[in-house]
């Protein structure tokens, strides 16, 4: 069962900006992930009204838990979409599994521990892999794919300092779930407001790959992974379950290149198997003696 979900999590999560490019733009970004947001909420919102009977709320800390939906559920993906929107799924989800060097790296500053050696040969690797992909077109690519991986970036950051607040609360013991609605609920509101200050249109489009895009990334990958993943951690560890961000670089790539949207090239193979390798070693516990 573990391996199931392990592999759920891996291919759902992998294949995340895939999804958000097959959406199309039928509706604006933000209101896409508004959406995206207000499905996932009212499915955990189940979940917690259907085990609140065994949910501890003593341990709740509402501002961290706040804190962590706008970081993973909001500004994050927001920056996410904008980059894949920009640039490509691949390049994204490569910039993505930097997050396996990051979040360690944040979480050392936010609690004061010792940054692994390990840590600073994963991101050399993860900055070197998005070079050598980038490097044969570096003089003729459009000026907003550089705006696509400046955006990519600034997510994958936003989302490691989201992790140092999740792993905050789980320090603090707090039940996932009900950290889970919160941050969602955060998300929904923060994104009501951002859409109607920026006057964007809520329209309900028509568009088959629109719904197909929406229920995956709504329900698959905002929901069941996440259920899922949370087993994991219970199961075989954070550590362990954090293995997965080590082949998003692969998946996506993969994905990326059947759909047409890149290449197949020896520097993107190169990059990829790079990126991989340099999140399993951000990853990867020490040998024990």
């Amino acid at each position: 069962m573990n391996y199931l979900m392990y592999v759920f999590c891996m291919l759902v999560w992998g294949l995340n900006f895939i999804a958000v490019k097959i959406q199309g733009n039928s509706v604006s970004l933000e209101v896409a992930l508004l959406y995206r947001s207000i499905i996932a909420l009212l499915l955990f919102l189940t979940l917690l009204t259907f085990f609140y009977k065994s949910v501890n709320l003593k341990n709740t800390k509402v501002l961290s838990a706040v804190a962590f939906g706008l970081c993973n559920f909001t500004i994050s993906y927001l920056l996410l979409y904008y980059g894949t929107f920009y640039s490509t799924a691949a390049i994204v989800t490569l910039i993505f599994s930097m997050k396996a060097i990051l979040t360690p790296i944040f979480i050392s500053i936010g609690f004061r521990t010792k940054i692994p050696k390990k840590i600073y040969i994963g991101g050399l690797l993860g900055l070197l892999s998005v070079f050598i992909i980038i490097y044969p077109d570096l003089y003729n690519l459009p000026q907003q794919f550089y705006v696509g991986v400046l955006f990519a970036t600034l997510g994958t950051v936003v989302t490691s300092i989201g992790d140092v607040f999740s792993a905050y609360n789980s320090k603090k013991n707090m039940n996932p779930i009900v950290a889970n609605v919160i941050g969602m609920f955060s998300a929904v509101v923060f994104l009501v407001l951002y859409t109607l200050i920026n006057g964007n249109d809520y329209q309900i489009p028509t568009e088959i790959n629109f719904w197909v895009g929406l229920i995956y990334l709504s329900i698959f990958a905002s929901f069941l992974a996440w259920l899922f993943y949370l087993k994991l951690i219970n199961n075989i560890g954070a550590s362990e379950s954090g293995y997965m961000v080590a082949m998003f670089p692969a998946i996506g790539g993969i994905a990326s290149v059947i759909l047409g949207e890149s290449q197949i090239s020896i520097n993107l193979v190169l990059g990829v198997i790079l990126a991989c390798i340099g999140a399993y070693l951000a990853l990867r516990k020490p040998d024990s003696t």
